[in-house]
This record gives C-alpha cells, sequence and structure tokens, in this order.
C-alpha cells in the first residue's frame, strides 16, 4: 500500500538514505530539513522523483500536513553540532517531538522517533540493554542532547498511553557510512578525513574509550523492521561489536594507505562514555533484526565514498567540528 511518509530530518545523513528507500518502495515521501547541519546534496537526485517532495522548515515550529507515518530524524547528533547552540539542540528534541506528536495525534499517523544511545551516559552497566536508566549528567555540556532525547522519549511514551498514538522508539549507537558530513567530527570521519588528507590522526585520550558501529544500510533495515513490527519499544540499534577508537583509527590507516599518524592531542571531553556497546536481545527476538556487515566491509564502501567527493566543497557547519 502506497503511504504519505513525513521524514523530519530527511536531508542528513540517516535521513537521506531513509528517503531513498521510502522513494523506491512507492511512497509518497515529505522529506522536511532546515538544513543546518544536513547536505541539499544528500537528496538532490531524488528532486525529480514525482514522489518526492522538499519542504524547508524547523521542527520547533508546528507543522502543517497530512500524511499517515512520520519518521523523526530532526536533530543534530554530534556533540561539536549540538553543543554549539544547545538552547536550539534542546528545543529541536523536545518541541520537535511535541510538535511531531501533535500532528501524529490529529491525522492519526505512526510515529517512528529516532532516539539514541546517549540516554545511557556513561553507563555504569555493560552493555546497555533497553532496562538500564542510564548515568546522565543533567547539567554537563552534553546535557542538551542526552536530556532533550529523553525528554523525548517521555513525550512519545505519554502520547502514546493518554491519546493512543502509535509510536516506535529506537536507540540508535554509533552508526557510519557513505554521506557522513566530513566535518561532523565524529570519530569515523573524522579519521577518514585526516587519514585521506595525510594529516594527523587525533585522538582525545588515550583511545582506550570503546564504541560500537554499526553501517548505515544494517541501521535502515532496522528501522523498516521496527516501524513494519508491533513493539513500541524503546529498542536499540546497533552493532555489538566493540572496537577501542585506537583500533578504528589503525583500521582506517590500514584500509586508505594513508601515512598518516596516530596521535594523541586532545583530553577526553567531559561527560564522554568510556564505554558503548548495545545489548540487542529484543531487536533479535522482537524484529528479527541483527547487523550482518563488518566494521572493515563497511569501512571500505564509506573510504570510497569519501574519495569520490570533493571535501573542499563541505562547509562545516559550526566552528566546533
Amino acid at each position: 500500500m502506497i503511504k504519505r511518509i513525513l521524514v523530519t530530518g530527511g536531508a542528513g545523513f540517516l535521513g537521506s538514505h531513509l528517503c531513498d528507500r521510502l522513494v523506491a518502495a512507492g511512497h509518497d515521501v515529505l522529506c522536511l530539513d532546515n538544513f543546518f547541519t544536513s547536505q541539499k546534496s544528500n537528496i538532490a537526485h531524488l528532486l525529480g522523483k514525482p514522489n518526492f517532495e522538499l519542504i524547508r522548515h524547523d521542527v520547533i515550529h508546528p507543522l502543517y500536513l497530512e500524511v499517515d507515518e512520520i519518521f523523526n530524524l530532526a536533530c543534530p547528533a554530534a556533540p561539536g553540532h549540538y553543543q554549539y547552540n544547545p538552547i536550539k539542540t534542546m528545543k529541536t528534541s523536545v518541541m520537535g517531538a511535541i510538535n511531531v506528536l501533535g500532528l501524529a495525534k490529529r491525522v492519526k499517523a505512526k510515529v517512528f522517533h529516532a532516539s539514541t544511545s546517549e540516554v545511557y551516559g556513561d553507563p555504569e552497566v555493560h552493555p546497555q540493554p533497553e532496562s538500564y536508566r542510564g548515568s546522565v549528567n543533567p547539567i554537563g555540556p552534553r546535557a542538551c542532547y542526552d536530556e532533550g532525547k529523553r525528554a523525548a522519549e517521555t513525550l512519545m511514551f505519554d502520547y502514546h498511553r493518554s491519546n493512543g498514538v502509535d509510536i516506535r522508539v529506537v536507540r540508535i549507537f554509533n552508526t557510519y557510512g557513505p554521506r557522513m558530513h566530513p566535518y561532523d567530527g565524529r570519530v569515523v570521519s573524522n579519521f577518514i578525513r585526516q587519514a585521506l588528507r595525510g594529516e594527523d590522526i587525533t585522538l582525545y585520550g588515550d583511545g582506550s574509550q570503546t564504541r560500537s558501529f554499526c553501517y548505515v544500510d544494517d541501521l535502515l533495515d532496522g528501522f523498516m523492521a521496527a516501524m513494519a513490527g508491533t513493539d513500541s519499544g524503546p529498542i536499540n540499534l546497533g552493532n555489538p561489536g566493540e572496537f577501542t577508537v585506537r583500533e578504528l583509527a589503525e583500521l582506517v590507516v590500514e584500509i586508505s594507505g594513508s601515512s598518516s599518524q596516530i596521535i594523541q592531542s586532545r583530553p577526553l571531553p567531559a561527560d564522554d562514555p568510556l564505554q558503548r556497546r548495545p545489548d540487542i536481545t529484543r531487536a533479535r527476538s522482537h524484529l528479527g533484526w541483527e547487523p550482518r556487515i563488518p566494521l572493515r566491509q563497511g569501512l571500505e564502501r564509506t573510504i570510497a565514498w569519501f574519495r569520490s567527493i570533493d571535501m573542499d566543497q563541505y562547509r562545516p557547519p559550526t566552528p566546533n567540528y
């Protein structure tokens, strides 16, 4: 059945890949974005499609549309970007959720909400299951994002309980792949950009902190499974493979054939999680989902994409990257 589907943040890294899938499936897709950290080039190839429409709009303002489903992905997700204007970040998460849910309540649309592993903060439980309530500093420099996303989850479930809004909440762990902004400040894009330019690869701390890296195609499979399923969530989506940041840097240097040196140049940022790994038991049992693409293969694809673009044509969205 053809549906009218709204994707907020639809021109971003994940949103553009999602729009690709939905357009290819024949749905009428409304891509909404304010282009703070996203790129019009991500969705330029879709602009001529009869079932794709681009709307320049900020989700902190009300939405007046007629849709069947909503994928709520709007929010800057890299620390340098969301800390650049922390109040606006909180508004995007909280007021954006209120506006999306108000629309969904009015038109009886199903809502998919992209939450984050950052709701777990610097975890005291490892790996992190959905039942873990987290260890978040509510007044720290990352709180605008962490607490904003936690509040958005609260709103999702309150609208579900109070107004019967049909919701799907997923918690996304580190994801990478083509269309990452070269200056988004995330560890994968930072390392690849530095390696391809022969610059020193800079580690925060000693590089012993761990992350789990999920390739974008795997994550999008999880999105589709969650939206088609019956579990309101929250459900972790991520790759349970765990690597130190230093191991990631070494792998990027190896695959790219770079002469870059790996150096420890900056202290670990405040409240930066020391460990991050999803427990995906619920996704396996409720959605039949688990990632398939190993880190080396995903990095090969991502590095190939970075080689194919002119990084000088990309503007850092904020001074913090």
